[in-house]
């Protein structure tokens, strides 16, 4: 059986279920749960701490895994990403109170609070500056007001708890992270079963992406239509029963299908509508 990582909490957790669910394997009904077989699609689920996954995975105990970035990253563990999956989206930056530095070259003998020691450590490393990382679990943004740190390294989305806290996001982003699936490194790249495995993620990506156009159009204006619609080959056109007039099917990106919606009908299309892709291989 392919042996597979996922989050066992936090925001990276239900996302992950969810995809995989969407991707046709059984999920976890309960989240004591810590392993589930899934004998049908012959693969086993095991549901651990995101910041443990590199590390099992990297082991080669484990096939493949669902974590973030900044996770992997931050572990140090052999283990490389080999998908990404658009969910858990995060910034990594620096922070500090206003006045104490502008950007990490001003750091120099400061203290740095974070939960990703390796990440700042090395981030720190790669711009020559001599500073001291202390590692916290949570609630980095306290440290500066306690004294701890001057400055602290976090993942930033609203940066409202920041601003909160009086502080201020400074410098450069150290890095932008988001779900992936990793492997270990070096592993067999050809690997039936993780290409099965990849395969049904990227459809559920595109099933997400796209939505599936349908409109009837006159002849003369196909051309025109086409070009709004050209679908990932080519649209599918069938005559209809009304001379000079033909049905389009085509698979157009979700997030155009309102704009494109309103041009075909400027161009004289009808009977337009949009349905939702549940999976496909492309």
């Amino acid at each position: 059986m392919l042996r597979i990582a996922v989050p066992n909490k936090g925001s990276l957790s239900g996302p992950a279920s969810a995809m995989l669910h969407e991707a046709g394997y059984q999920q976890r009904k309960e989240s004591k749960e810590l392993v589930l077989v899934d004998p049908e699609n012959e693969v086993e689920f095991f549901y651990l701490r995101p910041r443990d996954i590199a590390i099992y995975v990297s082991s080669g105990r484990l096939d493949i895994g669902i974590t973030g970035r900044d996770l992997l990253l931050d572990s140090g563990a052999s283990a490389e990403e080999i998908l990404q999956l658009g969910f858990a989206r995060s910034t990594f930056r620096y922070a500090t109170k206003p006045g104490t530095a502008s950007g990490v070259g001003e750091f120099g003998g400061m203290t740095v609070a974070t939960s990703y020691e390796g990440i700042v450590a090395k981030h720190l490393a790669e711009h020559g500056i001599d500073a001291s990382v202390v590692h916290l679990d949570g609630a980095v943004e306290t440290a500066i007001e306690l004294g701890v740190a001057q400055v602290i390294a976090d993942v930033v989305e609203t940066g409202t708890s920041l601003r909160n806290a009086g502080l201020e996001v400074i410098g450069e982003p150290i890095m932008t992270s988001e779900a992936v699936v990793i492997r270990r490194t070096g592993a067999e790249t050809d690997d039936p079963k993780v290409q099965q495995f990849l395969r049904r993620l990227q459809g559920v990506l595109v099933a997400r992406s796209y939505v599936m156009m349908d409109y009837d159009c006159r002849v003369e204006h196909l051309e025109q239509a086409v070009a709004l619609t050209p679908g990932l080959e080519s649209p599918t056109i069938s005559p209809l029963h009304h001379e000079g007039w033909v049905a389009v099917r085509s698979m157009v990106a979700a997030k155009e299908a309102q704009r494109i919606m309103d041009d075909l009908y400027d161009l004289g299309a009808r009977a337009i509508l949009t349905t939702a892709i549940h999976a496909c291989r492309l």
